[in-house]
């Protein structure tokens, strides 16, 4: 009788530490965006989207860690004007044909329970690299019906003074302060 048991308590220590290792998600650009807001010279605010973005997240839920690595590429900014896009992607701003890509790597998570409420990181924007911290609200995971695969995912946001990243254009015209929103989805690998 003692062996079963033995074997069976075994069984079910592998089975929790193996629920509980970090897991892969791939970014699901379908349902991932990540967008901007600018006061325009005090008046109204000018909004857009960058349309080409992949990345990873690492989550160890157990373990209340985890990594993000999200690459954008600073060419597919779009408002819905294009002279607006063409001078966003110059060198006034984004200068995308000498910086392409802008990245967010975060690998402090901060937990309320099972939920992301914040990610720290390091992002890096026309070559320079600085610390942000994104706030989470709306975490959750589900088993998708239809991909038969686990997908985590909410929304983020911070503030970040484009100036810092040497950003200057227009200053102190058009304001400094950027709120930045990324909506993710990420699908379990």
């Amino acid at each position: 009788m003692i062996k079963p048991l033995v074997l069976g308590l075994a069984l079910s220590s592998l089975a929790v530490a193996a629920s509980a290792q970090p897991a892969t998600y791939a970014i699901e650009p379908t349902h991932t965006f990540v967008t901007f807001e600018a006061l325009h010279v005090g008046t109204s605010t000018s909004r857009g989207r960058f349309d080409k973005k992949e990345g990873t997240v690492t989550l160890d839920k157990a373990g209340k860690t985890g990594k993000v690595d999200l690459t954008i590429e600073t060419g597919s900014i779009s408002t819905g004007v294009g002279p607006f896009d063409g001078h966003l992607k110059g060198k006034d701003f984004f200068n995308s044909a000498e910086f392409p890509t802008a990245r967010f790597v975060g690998d402090k998570f901060t937990f309320a329970g099972d939920k992301v409420t914040a990610v720290q990181g390091q992002l890096t924007l026309l070559g320079k690299t600085l610390p942000v911290t994104l706030k989470a609200s709306g975490f959750n995971c589900y088993d998708n019906p239809r991909l038969k695969r686990e997908v985590c995912g909410g929304d983020f946001d911070t503030t970040i003074a484009r100036s810092q990243w040497g950003m200057t254009y227009g200053l102190p015209s058009i304001p400094d302060n950027i709120r930045l929103l990324i909506q993710v989805e990420a699908v379990k690998q």
